[in-house]
């Protein structure tokens, strides 16, 4: 408790945040965060996100502040103002799926399948307030058949999320495929009350220019991540973490959009 004490008391931005979750998860992060902004970043997801003590140290673990904080959307220009903060913290730049039985090389279909099978890891990993709807989920258009990979629910924003998976680079036509299966969703899956669903293109690797270039000109709410099938960070993620200041605005922005749901 002296502890405690002594760690929040000259913190008035912190202070308010530490009676929104339990006891047992203020220690983890006591204990583990000692940077104020990534203790802020945990403070804050944990409580948004309803994350169980277990959840919480392997989102540690994982460092998901950074891959959060790097993360590729054009939200901001596609979404409405109120959700586009949260569906940012809701997409990653980054997913380890080391949980996966998979060799280094392998198909879609099979880390599809590793995917579904491990499901309940593969929730965890995303991050909270997902919930699964199916793989290879069929849609007609124009009397042809399409199959998106992965369809996701996500409870907080309250859309249909997409996930195409590509076990190469990221290529500008994947955005175009992407564009088509949501205006797909919002033409024929979007229940009265929720908002435009959004797609997440998660590759082996990408250029971040060709991903921007990809989404500047986007209409549908995408979003480009990577993923490694190992337990190990990629050297971008050593190099290009963002500054302090980058960060803050960041969680600020966050911060706001709280003040506003409520």
């Amino acid at each position: 408790m002296r502890d405690f004490y002594l760690e929040y008391f000259a913190l008035p931005k912190l202070q308010p945040l530490v009676p929104e979750i339990s006891w047992s998860k203020n220690l983890v992060i006591m204990s583990r965060c000692k940077d104020l902004l990534e203790r802020e970043f945990y403070l804050r997801a944990t409580a948004r996100f309803g994350w169980t003590k277990a959840v919480l140290q392997h989102q540690i673990d994982n460092k998901s502040d950074e891959k959060y904080l790097l993360n590729q959307t054009n939200f901001d220009a596609t979404l409405p103002a109120e959700i586009q903060a949260q569906a940012s913290l809701a997409v990653k730049d980054h997913y380890k799926f080391d949980f996966l039985d998979l060799a280094d090389e392998h198909s879609e279909r099979e880390m599809e399948r590793s995917l579904v099978k491990n499901i309940r890891r593969f929730l965890i990993e995303m991050g909270g307030a997902f919930t699964f709807v199916g793989n290879q989920y069929r849609l007609e258009v124009g009397g042809q058949e399409y199959f998106i990979d992965l369809l996701m629910f996500h409870r907080r924003l309250r859309c249909l999320v997409a996930i195409d998976l590509k076990i190469g680079s990221f290529k500008p036509e994947h955005e175009g495929k992407m564009e088509f299966y949501l205006e797909a969703l919002d033409a024929q899956e979007r229940m009265e009350g929720e908002n435009p669903p959004i797609g997440i293109i998660i590759c082996r690797d990408k250029n971040k220019t060709v991903v921007e270039y990809a989404l500047r000109t986007s209409s549908g709410p995408i979003g480009v991540a990577t993923y490694t099938v190992v337990p190990e960070l990629p050297e971008v993620y050593r190099t290009e973490i963002p500054s302090p200041e980058a960060i803050a605005d960041r969680l600020q922005a966050w911060a706001d959009t709280e003040l506003s749901d409520e």
